[in-house]
C-alpha cells in the first residue's frame, strides 16, 4: 500500500475544511495517496502545477479538493475541468460530487451526445465547476449559455491527450477566451517533455512541477503475462481463457471498432455476459452500459480505446489486451483500468508473431519482464488458405530467388546477385523490363520531346 498512499500524513493533516473531509471521509480514505499528499498543499496556495503520477493514484481528488475547498457557494462557473472523453467526463463529475457531498459547491457536466437542452438547464441551476469535453464546452460557450469571465482554476486532466494534435487547436481557442488571473492545473500519467513545454506556454513562468512517478504504471500492483497467439486463433484462444481462469469484472481491448462488435457477438453466441462500448455508440447507450459494469450486471466489457482514459471501475479485476496497441504509452492506460487504488490487477496481452518488437517496446516503457502464459490444452486451429497460400509463395521464392523475374530481364543483372541483393533490391521478386518512361507517368510531354 505504500506504493500509492503516504501512511505518514493523513487528510486531517492538510487544513481542509470539515465539510471537504466529511465528504473524505465518507468515500472510505484516511490517508492520501502520494500525488495528493504533495501536490494539495501547493495547489491550495495558487501556484500553477504539473502533476504527473501513475495511473489509478487519486489525479482527480489532487486537483477537486483545493476547488471544493476555496470556491465560493454563491458563484457559478468558477471551474473548468476538460477531459479528452465522454466517459471521463462523467467519471471525474461523479467523483466530484461524491468529494463535495457534504459541501454547497455543485458540478455540472457537458458533453456531446446527449440532450443540449439538459445540459443548459443543469448550467442554470449554477454549478460552481464546469467538467466538459472541449467540443461541447466551445458549443455553448459560443452559445452564450457558458462563459468564462469568473474561472479562477483551469484543469487539463490527461494533458498528454488533450494537447495532441487532435485537440490541441479547441484547447488554445479555449484558454485564450480566459484572460484574466486564474491558476492552471494539468495532470496525467505521462507527460513527455515535449507536452511539458507546450503545456507550460498555458501557465504562469513560475509553475511547479510535482511528480511521483517516473513511469506511468503502479507495476507491483499489475500482475502482467503475454500469450502467443496468432492472428486467426484469437477469438478461440479468449474464450479458452476465460472458460480456463474464470476472471471477474474483465475489459478486453481491441483495436478497431469492427474487431469489438465481431468479439463481443462471438462471445454472447458463447454464453459470456459480455457487451460492447465504441465511439459510434449513441451517448446514452454507452452510460446504460457503463451503468451495467459498475452495478455488476455485466462482468465483461469488449472495448475500444476510447475506454482506456475514461473507465474507472473500483472493481475491474483482469485487463485482455486482445490486440496490442501501437502507441506502447496506450498498453499503459489500458491496464491502469485494473489496479485501482492499491488493488492488485492483472493483465493478459495477446501476441501475434509479428510483433515481438512491440512487446519488447512494452517491456521497456514499464520496466518489467512480460511472462509468457501458455495452455498446453489449447489447440490452434487450421491456418487459413489464403494464408498458407501466401507463405508457400513466400517459401517458393526464398529458394529460388530468380523464381518470378521477367523472361527479358538481362541475365547479367541476374547472375551477378545473390539472394541477399535479390531480395534487397526486388522484394517482390520481379526485375523491371526497362528504364521507367521519361514522363513518370505525367501526362506532360518531356522539354525533350517538346524540341
Amino acid at each position: 500500500m505504500s506504493d500509492i498512499f503516504d501512511t505518514t500524513i493523513k487528510f486531517d493533516d492538510l487544513q481542509l475544511r470539515d465539510s471537504v473531509l466529511r465528504g473524505i471521509q465518507n468515500a472510505g480514505f484516511e490517508n492520501p495517496t502520494h500525488i495528493q499528499a504533495q501536490l494539495l498543499p501547493v495547489a491550495l496556495e495558487g501556484h500553477d502545477l504539473i502533476g504527473q503520477a501513475k495511473t489509478g493514484t487519486g489525479k482527480t481528488a489532487a486537483f477537486g479538493l483545493p476547488i471544493l475547498q476555496n470556491a465560493d457557494q454563491g458563484k457559478p462557473m468558477q471551474a473548468l475541468i476538460l477531459v479528452p472523453t465522454r466517459e471521463l467526463a462523467v467519471q471525474v463529475s461523479s467523483e466530484l460530487e461524491t468529494l463535495g457531498k457534504f459541501t454547497p459547491i455543485r458540478t455540472t457536466c457537458i458533453i456531446g451526445g446527449e440532450s443540449m437542452n439538459q445540459q443548459i438547464k443543469s448550467i442554470q441551476r449554477g454549478g460552481q465547476i464546469l467538467v466538459g469535453t472541449p467540443g461541447r464546452v466551445m458549443d455553448l460557450q459560443g452559445r452564450r449559455q457558458i462563459h468564462f469571465s469568473d474561472i479562477r482554476w483551469v484543469v487539463l486532466d490527461e494533458v498528454d491527450r488533450m494537447l495532441d494534435i487532435g485537440f490541441r487547436d479547441d484547447i488554445r481557442k479555449i484558454l485564450k477566451l480566459i484572460r484574466h488571473d486564474h491558476q492552471t492545473i494539468f495532470v496525467s500519467a505521462t507527460i513527455s517533455p515535449e507536452v511539458e513545454s507546450l503545456a507550460r506556454s498555458f501557465m504562469k513562468a513560475d509553475a511547479q512541477k510535482i511528480s511521483t512517478a517516473s513511469g506511468a504504471l503502479t507495476v507491483s500492483l499489475v500482475d502482467q503475462n503475454y500469450l502467443p497467439v496468432e492472428p486467426w486463433d484469437k477469438r478461440n484462444l479468449l474464450l479458452h481463457l476465460l472458460r480456463h481462469e474464470e476472471p471477474e469484472t474483465t475489459i478486453v481491448f481491441c483495436r478497431t471498432k469492427a474487431t469489438v462488435h465481431r468479439v463481443t457477438t462471438y462471445l454472447q453466441d458463447n454464453g459470456v455476459r459480455a457487451r460492447q462500448i465504441h465511439g459510434d455508440m449513441p451517448q446514452n447507450k454507452r452510460n446504460r452500459v457503463m451503468q451495467s459494469m459498475r452495478d455488476g450486471s455485466v462482468d465483461m466489457l469488449i472495448a475500444s480505446d476510447l475506454a482506456a482514459r475514461g473507465l474507472d471501475i473500483a472493481h475491474i479485476s483482469h485487463v485482455i489486451n486482445y490486440d496490442l496497441p501501437d502507441d506502447i504509452e496506450l498498453y499503459v492506460h489500458r491496464i491502469g483500468r485494473t489496479a485501482r487504488v492499491g488493488r492488485r490487477g492483472v493483465a493478459w496481452s495477446f501476441v501475434t508473431p509479428d510483433q515481438g518488437q512491440l512487446l519488447t517496446e512494452i517491456e521497456k516503457l514499464t520496466g518489467v519482464l512480460i511472462e509468457k502464459l501458455e495452455y498446453p490444452d489449447f489447440k490452434p486451429g487450421p491456418v487459413p488458405s489464403d494464408v498458407r497460400e501466401q507463405r508457400d509463395a513466400e517459401v517458393k521464392r526464398r529458394n529460388d530467388p530468380t523464381a518470378g523475374l521477367s523472361a527479358r530481364a538481362t541475365p547479367t543483372i541476374v547472375n551477378n546477385l545473390d539472394k541477399k541483393q535479390l531480395d534487397l533490391m526486388f522484394p517482390d521478386g520481379t526485375v523491371p523490363k526497362g528504364p521507367p518512361k521519361r514522363t513518370l507517368g505525367s501526362r506532360f510531354k518531356s522539354g525533350r520531346g517538346r524540341r
